[in-house]
């Protein structure tokens, strides 16, 4: 539980950062089948899936460093299934990751390619 709690707390520094950098937050948890995208958001004309990482420590890598291939293709699987649902036409994205580690924010933008 105290790793889900970390979770959910990582993910609201990362909406309260993105909020700031003058993103449009338009999904958070979402859920398909086969994977879970933390925020969904849009910032200039392009949709941005993002995968926050919150770390305490450095113990076990950074942030950024935990977002394996594995994770990244179930992340790309399900932002096809929520661009397939929501978007009409030909839709500009990308995939981001937001590591936090200990208190340091670092926002990755392009972090991975579908």
């Amino acid at each position: 539980m105290f790793t889900q709690n970390r979770g959910r707390e990582g993910e609201k520094k990362a909406e309260k950062f993105l909020r700031k950098k003058g993103y449009t937050i338009i999904a958070k948890n979402y859920r398909t089948p086969v994977g879970e995208i933390d925020i969904i958001a849009q910032k200039n004309e392009v949709l941005v899936f993002i995968e926050v990482k919150n770390r305490s420590s450095s113990k076990f890598g950074t942030g950024a460093e935990a977002v394996t291939a594995k994770k990244q293709n179930k992340i790309i699987r399900s932002a096809q299934l929520y661009m397939k649902k929501y978007c009409e036409g030909e839709t500009n994205c990308r995939f981001d990751v937001i590591s936090i580690d200990a208190k340091d924010i670092r926002h990755i933008e392009n972090a991975f390619t579908a």
